[in-house]
């Protein structure tokens, strides 16, 4: 028995270190962040918001913390990613604060599927004043484009919204539709890009030209549909909310920037 036991013992130690060995060979290694694609870049001056962020440099500067409210429809809910921490809104907090290490950022999601603007515009007070930010991002349009709705009607209340968030002091950006196929097969697509693009002027506001830049990664660096796009042809998948969020924090870093600048001069 004394020479049987240690014996059985070292082959049982040797059988379940054999099997720890082989768990670990079999489990699957944990999942890394995704990355947009390598080609996801553009020169800066296409992704820029044409005004600069006076309000958030000014916080930015002073080691305030900021609160930017994204609102919208589906693709500012995220339809089309595979979890809530790919849609573009938190993939945008998660690129500000990659560029402003100091800042303390937070970019709250208030996009809700299928809503138009006129629905959109009426929670206003709820989901982005209540919230007390910043910035608000407002992505505009789409869903009016992709429905054959009325463009005056969509027009009116953004203008009615950026008037109400202008009052309240807060900033605005403007975020214009998305280059996709179901997009492309609608003939209302450059009206309502000329409306936004218009009411953005107006106000003297930001515009984040997302089709414009979705389109340009396609023509000039060889990205397709497929790597912004998924298989429904109008939401963006995890690499193309991820581009969006890097390209429009590029807009937002270089808004800063200018204003910052102007102020050294």
């Amino acid at each position: 028995m004394r020479s049987v036991l240690p014996s059985a013992v070292r082959m049982l130690s040797l059988i379940a270190t054999l099997t720890i060995a082989n768990l670990a060979v079999s489990l699957p290694a944990p999942a890394a962040e995704s990355a947009a694609p390598t080609n996801c870049q553009l020169p800066r001056s296409e992704s820029a918001l044409s005004i600069p962020l006076t309000q958030l440099s000014q916080r930015i500067a002073t080691g305030a913390p900021i609160r930017i409210v994204a609102i919208g429809s589906s693709s500012t809910a995220g339809a089309g990613a595979s979890a809530p921490d790919k849609a573009y809104p938190a993939r945008l907090d998660h690129y500000l604060s990659e560029r402003f290490r100091n800042a303390d950022i937070v970019v709250l999601n208030r996009g809700i599927n299928g809503e138009t603007d006129d629905q959109t515009e009426k929670r206003i007070e709820a989901d982005a004043l209540a919230a007390k930010p910043d910035l608000v991002i407002w992505q505009v349009g789409a869903n009016t484009v992709l429905r054959d709705g009325d463009q005056s009607l969509s027009e009116r209340v953004v203008r009615q919204g950026v008037a109400r968030l202008r009052a309240a002091g807060v900033e605005v950006v403007l975020m214009d539709l998305q280059y996709s196929p179901k997009m492309l097969e609608k003939t209302g697509v450059a009206p309502m890009l000329t409306r936004i693009a218009g009411i953005a002027a107006d106000n003297r506001i930001g515009l984040f030209h997302r089709f414009d830049v979705m389109r340009s990664l396609v023509e000039t660096r060889g990205m397709t549909m497929a790597d912004l796009i998924g298989p429904d042809g109008v939401h963006g998948n995890d690499a193309g909310y991820d581009c969006v969020a890097r390209m429009l924090a590029v807009g937002i870093e270089d808004a800063v920037n200018v204003h910052n600048s102007g102020l050294q001069r």
